[in-house]
Protein backbone atom coordinates (compact mmCIF):
# COMPACT_ATOMS: atom_id res chain seq x y z
CA UNK A 1 0.00 0.00 0.00
CA UNK A 2 2.85 2.43 1.00
CA UNK A 3 4.55 1.44 -2.89
CA UNK A 4 0.97 2.36 -4.29
CA UNK A 5 1.21 5.68 -2.60
CA UNK A 6 4.82 6.65 -3.22
CA UNK A 7 4.01 5.23 -6.93
CA UNK A 8 1.26 7.87 -7.32
CA UNK A 9 3.10 10.67 -6.12
CA UNK A 10 6.01 10.34 -8.00
CA UNK A 11 3.85 9.82 -10.93
CA UNK A 12 1.81 13.32 -10.20
CA UNK A 13 5.07 15.20 -10.20
CA UNK A 14 6.29 16.63 -13.44
CA UNK A 15 9.80 17.95 -13.73
CA UNK A 16 8.83 21.23 -14.89
CA UNK A 17 6.64 21.73 -11.33
CA UNK A 18 9.65 20.72 -9.66
CA UNK A 19 11.51 23.07 -11.34
CA UNK A 20 9.49 25.75 -10.99
CA UNK A 21 9.28 24.93 -7.16
CA UNK A 22 12.76 25.24 -7.07
CA UNK A 23 13.13 28.16 -8.83
CA UNK A 24 10.68 29.87 -6.78
CA UNK A 25 12.22 28.64 -3.46
CA UNK A 26 15.72 30.25 -5.05
CA UNK A 27 14.37 33.57 -5.29
CA UNK A 28 12.55 33.92 -2.32
CA UNK A 29 15.90 32.97 -0.19
CA UNK A 30 17.66 35.14 -2.43
CA UNK A 31 15.47 38.25 -1.62
CA UNK A 32 15.85 37.34 1.85
CA UNK A 33 19.42 36.94 1.90
CA UNK A 34 19.59 40.48 0.28
CA UNK A 35 19.85 42.20 3.59
CA UNK A 36 22.71 40.49 5.09
CA UNK A 37 24.44 40.61 1.56
CA UNK A 38 23.74 44.79 1.36
CA UNK A 39 25.59 44.76 4.49
CA UNK A 40 28.70 42.86 3.91
CA UNK A 41 29.09 44.54 0.63
CA UNK A 42 28.20 48.57 1.82
CA UNK A 43 30.93 47.94 5.00
CA UNK A 44 33.81 47.51 2.70
CA UNK A 45 32.43 50.68 -0.25
CA UNK A 46 34.69 53.85 0.30
CA UNK A 47 32.20 56.79 0.87
CA UNK A 48 31.99 57.88 -2.80
CA UNK A 49 30.72 54.24 -3.85
CA UNK A 50 27.78 54.33 -0.86
CA UNK A 51 26.24 57.13 -2.00
CA UNK A 52 26.05 56.28 -5.88
CA UNK A 53 22.60 56.58 -7.20
CA UNK A 54 20.97 53.74 -8.52
CA UNK A 55 23.04 51.83 -5.61
CA UNK A 56 25.04 49.06 -6.97
CA UNK A 57 25.23 45.58 -5.35
CA UNK A 58 28.77 45.07 -5.61
CA UNK A 59 32.42 46.89 -4.72
CA UNK A 60 34.09 48.34 -6.90
CA UNK A 61 36.67 49.07 -5.16
CA UNK A 62 36.75 47.30 -1.72
CA UNK A 63 37.83 48.87 1.33
CA UNK A 64 38.71 48.47 5.30
CA UNK A 65 38.75 52.36 5.46
CA UNK A 66 35.31 51.90 7.82
CA UNK A 67 36.56 49.81 10.01
CA UNK A 68 40.11 51.64 11.03
CA UNK A 69 38.20 54.35 11.66
CA UNK A 70 35.07 52.43 13.60
CA UNK A 71 38.48 51.16 15.47
CA UNK A 72 40.10 54.50 15.83
CA UNK A 73 36.69 55.98 17.02
CA UNK A 74 36.36 53.17 19.55
CA UNK A 75 39.97 53.52 20.98
CA UNK A 76 39.30 56.84 21.43
CA UNK A 77 36.30 56.94 23.64
CA UNK A 78 36.12 58.00 27.23
CA UNK A 79 35.34 53.80 28.92
CA UNK A 80 37.45 51.82 27.09
CA UNK A 81 35.77 49.75 24.20
CA UNK A 82 36.20 46.62 25.54
CA UNK A 83 33.85 47.40 28.33
CA UNK A 84 30.95 47.86 25.98
CA UNK A 85 31.81 44.80 24.46
CA UNK A 86 32.03 43.15 28.22
CA UNK A 87 28.68 44.44 29.01
CA UNK A 88 27.00 42.79 26.25
CA UNK A 89 28.25 39.56 26.32
CA UNK A 90 27.93 39.55 29.91
CA UNK A 91 24.18 40.81 29.98
CA UNK A 92 23.40 38.32 26.32
CA UNK A 93 24.77 35.25 28.35
CA UNK A 94 22.89 35.94 31.56
CA UNK A 95 19.63 36.84 29.51
CA UNK A 96 19.63 33.68 27.51
CA UNK A 97 20.59 31.00 29.70
CA UNK A 98 18.03 32.43 32.62
CA UNK A 99 15.04 32.50 30.28
CA UNK A 100 15.62 29.38 28.90
CA UNK A 101 16.12 27.51 32.26
CA UNK A 102 13.10 29.89 33.87
CA UNK A 103 10.59 29.26 30.69
CA UNK A 104 11.47 25.20 30.66
CA UNK A 105 10.67 25.43 34.30
CA UNK A 106 7.12 28.06 34.14
CA UNK A 107 6.48 25.70 31.20
CA UNK A 108 6.47 22.75 32.64
CA UNK A 109 3.60 22.42 35.41
CA UNK A 110 1.94 23.96 32.83
CA UNK A 111 2.30 21.48 30.25
CA UNK A 112 2.39 18.48 32.22
CA UNK A 113 -0.14 19.20 35.36
CA UNK A 114 -3.30 20.50 36.16
CA UNK A 115 -3.76 22.63 39.26
CA UNK A 116 -6.69 25.27 40.14
CA UNK A 117 -5.96 28.22 37.72
CA UNK A 118 -3.90 26.27 35.35
CA UNK A 119 -6.11 27.36 32.14
CA UNK A 120 -6.21 31.07 33.59
CA UNK A 121 -2.37 31.34 34.69
CA UNK A 122 -2.01 30.59 30.40
CA UNK A 123 -4.34 32.94 29.09
CA UNK A 124 -2.72 35.35 31.12
CA UNK A 125 0.42 34.42 29.23
CA UNK A 126 -1.11 34.41 25.88
CA UNK A 127 -2.76 37.50 26.56
CA UNK A 128 0.84 39.40 27.25
CA UNK A 129 1.78 38.37 24.02
CA UNK A 130 -0.30 40.88 22.73
CA UNK A 131 2.04 43.82 24.67
CA UNK A 132 5.02 45.19 22.32
CA UNK A 133 7.89 46.82 24.21
CA UNK A 134 6.94 50.31 23.99
CA UNK A 135 3.15 49.73 25.68
CA UNK A 136 5.35 48.14 29.19
CA UNK A 137 8.49 50.97 28.73
CA UNK A 138 6.96 52.79 31.54
CA UNK A 139 5.38 50.38 33.87
CA UNK A 140 8.65 48.89 34.23
CA UNK A 141 10.59 52.23 34.49
CA UNK A 142 8.14 53.00 37.45
CA UNK A 143 8.96 48.90 38.98
CA UNK A 144 12.62 49.11 38.43
CA UNK A 145 12.79 52.57 40.02
CA UNK A 146 10.74 51.42 43.17
CA UNK A 147 12.72 48.19 43.20
CA UNK A 148 16.29 50.76 42.93
CA UNK A 149 17.29 48.50 39.71
CA UNK A 150 17.73 51.59 37.51
CA UNK A 151 21.20 52.01 36.28
CA UNK A 152 22.12 48.74 36.70
CA UNK A 153 22.58 45.11 35.01
CA UNK A 154 19.38 44.16 36.84
CA UNK A 155 17.23 46.64 34.59
CA UNK A 156 18.65 45.18 31.45
CA UNK A 157 18.49 41.55 32.54
CA UNK A 158 14.74 41.02 34.62
CA UNK A 159 12.77 42.59 31.81
CA UNK A 160 14.35 40.22 29.66
CA UNK A 161 14.21 37.01 31.10
CA UNK A 162 10.20 37.57 32.03
CA UNK A 163 9.24 37.22 28.26
CA UNK A 164 5.58 35.73 27.98
CA UNK A 165 6.96 34.44 24.10
CA UNK A 166 9.34 31.82 25.70
CA UNK A 167 6.97 30.51 28.50
CA UNK A 168 4.54 30.27 25.47
CA UNK A 169 7.26 28.35 23.28
CA UNK A 170 8.47 26.14 25.14
CA UNK A 171 4.87 24.89 27.22
CA UNK A 172 3.40 23.92 23.55
CA UNK A 173 5.90 21.72 23.17
CA UNK A 174 6.40 20.32 26.07
CA UNK A 175 2.57 19.16 25.87
CA UNK A 176 2.67 16.18 23.10
CA UNK A 177 5.50 14.53 25.71
CA UNK A 178 3.82 11.24 26.65
CA UNK A 179 2.16 11.19 29.84
CA UNK A 180 3.03 7.18 30.21
CA UNK A 181 6.72 8.22 30.16
CA UNK A 182 6.46 10.70 33.35
CA UNK A 183 4.38 8.13 35.29
CA UNK A 184 7.04 5.44 34.34
CA UNK A 185 9.96 7.72 36.03
CA UNK A 186 7.98 8.31 38.99
CA UNK A 187 6.95 5.15 40.13
CA UNK A 188 11.24 4.65 39.75
CA UNK A 189 11.41 7.28 42.38
CA UNK A 190 12.48 10.27 39.73
CA UNK A 191 11.57 13.61 41.55
CA UNK A 192 9.87 16.50 39.33
CA UNK A 193 13.37 18.14 39.07
CA UNK A 194 14.69 15.57 37.70
CA UNK A 195 12.04 14.15 35.38
CA UNK A 196 12.46 18.20 34.00
CA UNK A 197 16.26 18.20 33.71
CA UNK A 198 16.55 14.74 32.38
CA UNK A 199 13.63 13.40 30.83
CA UNK A 200 11.73 16.74 29.58
CA UNK A 201 14.29 19.26 28.47
CA UNK A 202 16.28 16.63 26.31
CA UNK A 203 12.93 15.96 24.79
CA UNK A 204 12.50 19.59 24.09
CA UNK A 205 16.05 20.51 23.33
CA UNK A 206 14.85 21.76 19.64
CA UNK A 207 12.43 24.09 21.81
CA UNK A 208 15.10 25.82 23.74
CA UNK A 209 17.86 26.09 21.17
CA UNK A 210 15.32 28.09 19.40
CA UNK A 211 14.32 30.16 22.29
CA UNK A 212 17.94 30.66 22.77
CA UNK A 213 18.07 32.00 19.14
CA UNK A 214 14.93 34.82 19.89
CA UNK A 215 16.84 35.59 23.46
CA UNK A 216 20.08 36.24 22.11
CA UNK A 217 18.94 38.40 19.34
CA UNK A 218 16.97 40.64 21.50
CA UNK A 219 19.17 41.19 23.85
CA UNK A 220 22.06 41.84 21.97
CA UNK A 221 20.61 44.77 19.78
CA UNK A 222 19.10 46.28 22.92
CA UNK A 223 20.63 49.58 23.79
CA UNK A 224 19.01 50.27 27.47
CA UNK A 225 19.15 53.49 27.12
CA UNK A 226 15.65 53.47 29.09
CA UNK A 227 17.24 52.53 32.16
CA UNK A 228 21.24 52.59 31.85
CA UNK A 229 22.49 56.40 32.81
CA UNK A 230 26.28 55.41 33.64
CA UNK A 231 28.55 55.40 30.71
CA UNK A 232 30.29 52.05 32.15
CA UNK A 233 27.30 50.37 32.21
CA UNK A 234 26.26 51.13 28.40
CA UNK A 235 25.77 48.20 25.60
CA UNK A 236 27.92 47.77 22.49
CA UNK A 237 24.96 48.96 20.39
CA UNK A 238 24.61 52.44 22.48
CA UNK A 239 28.14 53.82 21.42
CA UNK A 240 27.96 52.10 17.88
CA UNK A 241 24.69 53.97 17.83
CA UNK A 242 26.40 57.08 19.09
CA UNK A 243 29.10 56.69 16.32
CA UNK A 244 27.34 56.00 13.48
CA UNK A 245 24.70 59.88 14.59
CA UNK A 246 28.29 62.13 13.12
CA UNK A 247 26.19 62.45 10.04
CA UNK A 248 26.72 61.70 6.23
CA UNK A 249 30.71 61.56 6.81
CA UNK A 250 30.54 58.60 8.75
CA UNK A 251 27.88 56.32 6.66
CA UNK A 252 30.92 53.99 6.19
CA UNK A 253 31.72 53.32 9.62
CA UNK A 254 28.08 53.33 10.39
CA UNK A 255 28.18 50.38 7.71
CA UNK A 256 30.94 48.74 9.21
CA UNK A 257 29.48 49.07 12.85
CA UNK A 258 26.33 47.43 11.46
CA UNK A 259 28.20 44.59 10.23
CA UNK A 260 30.32 43.77 13.71
CA UNK A 261 26.71 43.92 15.17
CA UNK A 262 25.06 41.65 12.73
CA UNK A 263 28.05 38.73 13.03
CA UNK A 264 27.42 37.30 16.68
CA UNK A 265 24.09 36.86 16.18
CA UNK A 266 24.41 34.70 12.75
CA UNK A 267 26.85 32.80 14.22
CA UNK A 268 24.84 31.55 16.71
CA UNK A 269 21.72 31.11 14.34
CA UNK A 270 23.60 29.34 11.92
CA UNK A 271 24.77 27.03 15.05
CA UNK A 272 21.72 26.17 16.31
CA UNK A 273 19.04 26.50 12.80
CA UNK A 274 18.63 22.81 12.24
CA UNK A 275 16.60 23.19 15.34
CA UNK A 276 14.28 25.77 14.44
CA UNK A 277 11.80 24.14 11.41
CA UNK A 278 11.23 20.75 13.81
CA UNK A 279 10.35 23.50 17.06
CA UNK A 280 7.83 25.72 14.67
CA UNK A 281 6.17 22.49 13.44
CA UNK A 282 5.64 21.48 17.00
CA UNK A 283 4.44 24.69 18.79
CA UNK A 284 1.70 25.52 16.32
CA UNK A 285 3.24 28.74 14.72
CA UNK A 286 4.02 27.62 11.40
CA UNK A 287 1.87 30.12 10.51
Amino acid sequence: MAKDTMNKSRVNRSLGGDIMVTLMLVLVGAFMALPLYLSVVNAFKPLDEIFIYPPRFYVMKPTTTNFKQLFQMTSNLWVPFSRYVFNSVFVTIVVTISHVILASMAAYPLAKHKFPGNKGVFKFVQTALLFTGGTIALPQYIIMAFLGMVDTYWALILPSVASALGLFLMKQFMEPIGDAMLEAAKIDGASEWRIWWQIVMPIVKPAWLTLSIFAFQSIWNATGNNFIYSEQLKLLPTVLTQIQAGGIARTGVAAAASLVLLIPPVLFFVITQSNVLETMAHSGMKD
